[in-house]
């Protein structure tokens, strides 16, 4: 009575898996009790497992009954406290243990199965599949989930069915139709299955002991839906390998490790390739050593043996020029050789095999280059269209445009997009009678005409006149040139850029006008003190004051049997209607001549 603590002192053993024809240990300890009569009736007892309330003790449900009862208190000592977890029950009382098997310890498996692991040996697969089965499409794969993984659940929702194939490392086939809710040995691996009017669920805890594929059957016309989510194990790993044969007999060398990947199903060494595929795949650096520092027989005894790294330098990658990129814009690709190359004593560069440098990476080979976009049309937004009612024209800008918003060449001009384009003003025209149809022109172009001497550049191209030249007589009526560029405004740079004339629209302003200088000594003129004053002030009043207008028609050429009359044409002053000198329209176009048939009643007979 005077000690402390327990008398007894419990320990794990027998910690190894049991095969799976073992059966379950608290269904052993259910199935003794069916040669024993309760009250008065024989039973076929199976367990009840995950009690909440008390875990250790014996309850065990009649065969086909919903008769539940508690056989004994307690279970044996090692019976497993929840079908899930490792934790044993101890004299009654459930004792925690960890995946180390041992008692009291709180180490856990990841979600790899590794016991204390970091949950690098596997990676989660969480995807969904639709069905796109018909009467003449009847079956489909869902998903192929390799050997070895674990946590397996599927969630099916709709008329369809799911089904499994199977396939062990040797190479033997096998299908399980799921056909009905109950949990299922398959290839030794327990598989949980049930079976709703809406939906499936499948659950394997694993691992898996073969290579299973999850397929679907069709059920019904309407479409089904399978969510998934497993842990699949990377089965190729990175093994480190021994030290390399020294590099030197004798006198002091070096020797590395290398890393090869391997093969945790076969249990063979592969390309490196299967093991670049998983990302969570970490190569382990080369070790590396000195060997044989014994000096060599030639140097009599007596030669210091100095670190390795100061008479033999280290071998090293050496690396040409990269190539010229494959492609001048949108990404392409330079190479260039890299190789493992040795210096002697005498400063002699020699290559060698490649694991010599493996104590450091690896220069890339291969980079990607000139990855900016490449030149691009850019369009802007249309003009208006060129007529005020019927069917006219309307234009836009189209640029070519680099990678950093510049005005640049190099576009594709089988890529370009138009320039212009039909339209349509849904207003009716209406044609006077006396009156030719005039083309209605664009408001920005009147506009332009009207301020034509304050036109700026703007965001589209367009045609920009410099100044008039000075008349070219003293007097009389002379002409004027200017020069005019097709231009436009680089917003992005607030620059102006010249264009070549094409990329202008619309209607070109002239680069020649006639002008007047005032009337010639000794010349008699007929102008007024107003039109003189006119034709001495801006072009644009020059312009709008003065135009050609038909004046309605000469008479018949014939009195009878068909002639012809031709429209009168005069210059006008548009202010005071008065007609003017023809010279003072001369900056205007003539309109065409017209003529009309007149007098077509038959002459009499003479």
């Amino acid at each position: 009575r005077t000690c402390e603590g327990r008398n007894i002192r419990y320990r794990t053993c027998s910690n190894v898996d049991c095969p799976p024809e073992a059966g379950d240990f608290r269904a052993q300890q259910c199935s003794a009790h069916n040669d024993v009569k309760y009250q008065g009736q024989f039973y076929e007892w199976f367990p009840i497992s995950n009690d909440p309330e008390n875990p250790c003790s014996l309850k065990c449900q009649a065969k086909g009954t919903a008769l539940v009862v508690e056989l004994a208190p307690k279970v044996l000592d090692g019976t497993r406290c929840y079908t899930e977890s490792l934790d044993m029950c101890i004299s009654g009382l459930c004792q925690i243990v960890g995946c180390d098997r041992q008692l009291g310890s709180t180490v856990k498996e990841d979600n790899c199965g590794i016991c204390n692991g970091d949950g690098s040996t596997c990676r989660l697969v969480r995807g969904q599949y639709k069905s796109q089965l018909s009467a003449n499409k009847l079956d489909d794969t869902v998903v192929a989930i390799p050997y070895g993984s674990r946590q397996v659940r599927l969630v099916l929702k709709g008329p369809d069915h799911l089904y499994l194939e199977t396939k062990t490392l040797q190479g033997v086939k096998s299908e399980n139709s799921l056909s009905s809710t109950g949990t299922f040995l398959v290839d030794n691996s327990s598989i949980d299955f049930q079976k709703f009017p809406d939906k499936e669920i499948l659950r394997i805890s694993g691992p898996l002991t073969a290579d299973l594929t999850i397929k679907i059957r069709y059920g019904g016309a309407a479409d089904s839906s399978v969510q998934f989510i497993f842990y699949q194990p990377i089965i190729h790993r990175w093994r480190e390998t021994d030290f390399f044969p020294c590099s030197a007999s004798c006198g002091g060398g070096y020797q590395l490790t290398s890393a090869e990947c391997f093969d945790l199903r076969s249990n063979r060494v592969v390309a490196d390739q299967y093991c670049h595929y998983y990302p969570e795949n970490i190569k382990p650096k080369p070790k590396l050593q000195e060997c044989n520092l014994d000096p060599c027989p030639a140097s009599d005894g007596y030669k210091q043996i100095m670190p390795y790294d100061l008479y033999h330098p280290l071998p090293r990658w050496e690396s040409t020029p990269w190539t010229a990129c494959s492609s001048s814009c949108g990404g392409g690709i330079q190479s260039r050789s890299v190789s493992c190359v040795e210096e002697d004593i005498q400063g002699h560069i020699s290559p060698v095999e490649e694991w010599k440098c493996m104590y450091t990476p690896k220069m890339p080979v291969v980079q990607p280059c000139n990855i900016f976009d490449c030149p691009k049309w850019l369009a802007q937004e249309w003009s208006p269209c060129t007529v005020t009612c019927g069917q006219g024209r309307r234009y836009r800008v189209v640029l070519c445009i680099d990678h950093r918003g510049m005005h640049t060449g190099g576009c594709s001009p089988k890529t370009k997009p138009h320039i212009k384009e039909e339209c349509i003003v849904p207003t009716p025209c209406y044609k006077p009678k006396e009156k030719l149809p005039v083309e209605a022109k664009l408001p920005w172009y009147k506009q332009a005409q009207e301020l034509e001497e304050g036109v700026v550049v703007s965001e589209e191209p367009s045609f920009i006149p410099e100044a008039w030249s000075t008349c070219s007589v003293t007097c009389g009526v002379g002409s004027q040139v200017r020069l005019v560029k097709c231009q436009v405004l680089l917003s992005f740079s607030q620059s102006v850029a010249d264009l070549p004339m094409d990329e202008c629209e619309g209607p070109k302003p002239v680069s020649q006008r006639a002008c007047y200088s005032g009337p010639c000594s000794g010349e008699a003129t007929e102008y007024t003190p107003e039109e003189t004053e006119l034709l001495h002030g801006s072009l644009q009043e020059f312009d709008e004051l003065y135009d050609w207008e038909y004046e309605g028609f000469t008479e018949c050429s014939e009195s009878c049997g068909g002639g012809v009359q031709e429209a009168v044409v005069t210059c006008l002053n548009k202010q005071t209607r008065e007609t003017a000198d023809e010279t003072l329209c001369v900056t205007s176009r003539r309109p065409p001549q017209l003529l009309k048939a007149c007098s077509l009643d038959p002459c009499p007979p003479r």
